[in-house]
């Protein structure tokens, strides 16, 4: 696997050994020992799957108690997968990155806990998994303004995102919750 830093301490795009022939390939989208070497050390208790169409726009969830790290891939189709940092003690606080995950290009993208996370499914459709360092806890889950202006990310949209009526709630960064990591 390789690994490449971002701007954002600790998130990092995972790009595995794909090893291919006219049959198909095979890759290792897990390995404790070579995460542990990339510096990923928590524990995975959760896999997720989820199944979107094209402008579908998730998050940006977080957990204020029992915040999750995620480590996040594409199956099927593409996205636009992005990362918030909310670590008051961070120096990138307040500050985002992005990243293009698909089936194709077989990249992971490992989101330490302390950030906000959420995508745009960028093709027909979209499969994601990711796996979490903790449970989810519905109660202590909160939602980052996907369009607040002082983030500014640049979602990639052609027209209106098709988002949930709790995501549509977000708040803005300045009043979010954050973390004292």
């Amino acid at each position: 696997m390789n690994v490449s830093e971002t701007s954002l301490p600790g998130v990092l795009v995972i790009t595995p050994r794909v090893f291919g022939d006219e049959r198909g390939f095979f890759l290792e989208s897990y390995n404790e020992k070579r995460m542990s070497d990339m510096g990923i050390r928590e524990r995975f208790v959760q896999d997720n799957h989820s199944c979107s169409s094209q402008n579908v726009l998730r998050g940006l969830h977080y957990q204020i108690k029992h915040p999750q790290g995620k480590l996040v891939r594409v199956v099927a189709g593409e996205i636009l997968d992005v990362a918030v940092d909310l670590r008051t003690k961070s120096p990138a606080l307040g500050r985002w990155h992005g990243v293009t995950l698909s089936a194709d290009n077989k990249k992971m993208l490992w989101v330490p806990p302390g950030l906000a996370h959420g995508f745009l499914v960028l093709s027909d459709s979209a499969q994601v998994l990711y796996k979490t360092t903790d449970f989810y806890y519905p109660e202590f889950e909160r939602t980052l303004a996907w369009n607040d202006p002082d983030l500014n990310i640049a979602w990639q949209l052609k027209g209106e995102p098709i988002v949930s009526a709790k995501d549509a709630l977000g708040v803005s960064f300045k009043d979010a919750e954050k973390f004292e990591l």
